[in-house]
């Protein structure tokens, strides 16, 4: 489950503003972001292996906080410096400087600088199913994904899917999306609780 948040974050702190496209629209205007999501892991033959469900804020630049509320309960925060990774069944918190967690993945895309034309090349590629499609691809092969597909309904981000170099496909669907919501600066810190192991700290 790691995996796919860090492919999504990073696609979501990093899009860029490219052209006169909905991507270049939707970033141009967002600076911070809130939403609940479903999520579905499939395999190379399209069998449904996952499913998951929870929600998320991000504010521009490298703020971001995501929270799995079924299967499991699982807590995602990245301050900037860090991103820590609480996993509350396991009660173990797991911490990564965020330049290497980030790094070159598609989580890049939302929450980052703009810097992503070092790292992705973009292209629309038309409409399916009702939405507008947007294709990055890592200029790198390096890395775990071969693209990152985003799905726009007229200016709004819809879905987003994450096809990794295994061939397998994860899907994001957006309920509740807000645009420029005042978030607390709260929700983008994080303090282990008391009595969790802590894994990779300074």
């Amino acid at each position: 489950m790691r995996t796919f948040f860090f492919g999504l974050i990073l696609a979501l702190l990093a899009l860029p503003a490219l052209g006169q496209n909905r991507l270049q629209t939707f970033i141009a205007q967002t600076q911070a972001l809130s939403a609940q999501f479903s999520q579905e892991v499939y395999d190379r033959k399209g069998r449904k292996t996952q499913e998951a469900s929870g929600s998320f804020q991000l504010q521009r630049p490298d703020r971001f906080r995501w929270g799995y509320q079924t299967p499991y309960e699982q807590l995602i925060v990245g301050d900037g410096r860090r991103v820590w990774i609480y996993d509350k069944d396991l009660a173990q918190v797991t911490v990564r400087p965020f330049d290497r967690a980030v790094g070159e993945s598609p989580a890049a895309l939302l929450a980052g600088d703009n810097a992503i034309e070092r790292f992705f090349s973009v292209k629309e590629i038309g409409k399916l199913d009702g939405l507008d499609w947007v294709e990055a691809t890592p200029r790198s092969q390096e890395g775990s994904f071969e693209r990152v597909r985003l799905g726009f309904q007229g200016t709004e981000l819809h879905t987003m899917e994450l096809k990794d170099r295994f061939g397998q496909t994860t899907r994001l669907r957006f309920f509740k999306l807000q645009r420029n919501p005042g978030l607390s600066p709260d929700l983008f810190r994080f303090t282990p609780p008391k009595g969790v192991d802590v894994i990779g700290a300074d």
